[in-house]
């Protein structure tokens, strides 16, 4: 399995199986390293409807005619925007080629902004994958909830993406409480630096896994990780 961050909360996964593209937020992000033209997938696993996430996943889906998994209300929004989608919601789990699929809670919002106004996208979610004998984990825009322990319980989790910024996600502290309940092996941090109101130190909280014992690697955008 190999992870390439590519800024804010988008990561391409590469196994023998397929690729994938979480939450592909390129335009416009400042940390991008690559372009919505240049990125190639089997899928589009899409958190929530937020900017920074759903990004450019409907142009993406279209040029590549591949789907957006996402909740139902989510994906079926993408799909009235003419995008290639497969609904799924928490809880769900199916079997694609590239590899299996869980939906996981994710405590946040999810909504898009269209001529000033908010459409409500549904449940924001999180993702399981197990993909190419690895299982990777990837939270999405969350808080912390207690039933991270639950997942950690249940799968044997290779690596998790999990967010540190702050004010809209978990914060160091929580991250670090959330890595020690799920139990991966490794752990990436996201959603931190991009904008000042999320900005966080990510050397801290690699200290605070090197405590527990967890593998940190802090990726720069346009770098990867072998799991």
């Amino acid at each position: 399995m190999k992870l390439t961050f590519l800024g804010h909360a988008c990561f391409h996964l590469q196994t023998e199986q397929g690729e994938i593209l979480f939450d592909p937020y390129l335009t416009g992000n400042p940390q991008a390293s690559i372009t919505a033209e240049q990125v190639t997938a089997d899928a589009l696993l899409v958190s929530h409807g937020h900017g920074d996430h759903l990004g450019d996943g409907i142009e993406i889906s279209k040029r590549l005619d591949i789907p957006i998994v996402a909740a139902f209300e989510l994906a079926l929004y993408c799909e009235k925007q003419g995008a290639n989608t497969h609904a799924m919601h928490i809880g769900g789990d199916y079997t694609f080629p590239f590899g299996w699929v869980k939906l996981t809670p994710a405590w946040h919002g999810s909504s898009v902004e269209e001529n000033g106004e908010i459409i409500y996208t549904g449940q924001p979610a999180g993702f399981l994958v197990q993909s190419g004998g690895k299982t990777a984990y990837f939270a999405g825009d969350t808080g912390l909830f207690g039933d991270m322990k639950l997942l950690g319980d249940m799968y044997d989790i290779d690596v998790a993406m999990l967010p540190i910024g702050g004010n809209f996600v978990m914060g160091i502290e929580d991250a670090a409480r959330a890595a020690k309940m799920l139990r991966a092996k490794t752990v990436i941090p996201m959603h931190y630096n991009t904008f000042p109101l999320i900005k966080q130190d990510p050397q801290e909280f690699a200290q605070r896994l090197q405590a527990l014992r967890i593998d940190c690697p802090i990726l720069a955008s346009g770098e990867s990780v072998e799991i």
